[in-house]
């Protein structure tokens, strides 16, 4: 039971670190990780948020790949 509740958890952290780089690719803008002033806890997080970036780019490749999506044209 607690090993279930824990790989929720860090599913549900992957999936929020996946949408702030989201955020990020879309708008550009990115939390500030420079407010951190433990570089510990600021290289904790600049991590974390790199997982985002690395499963952001599996999805839009996967995407870009697959048959069952396509590019929308914008008018």
């Amino acid at each position: 039971m607690v090993l279930g509740r824990l790989v929720h958890y860090a599913a549900d952290a992957v999936l929020l670190s996946t949408l702030l780089a989201g955020v990020k690719r879309s708008s550009g803008f990115a939390p500030d990780t420079l407010l951190i002033t433990d570089p510990t806890a600021r290289s904790v997080v600049d991590k974390y948020l790199a997982v985002g970036d690395t499963i952001f780019d599996l999805v839009q490749a996967t995407a870009v790949n697959s048959s069952y999506w396509k590019r929308e044209v914008r008018r």
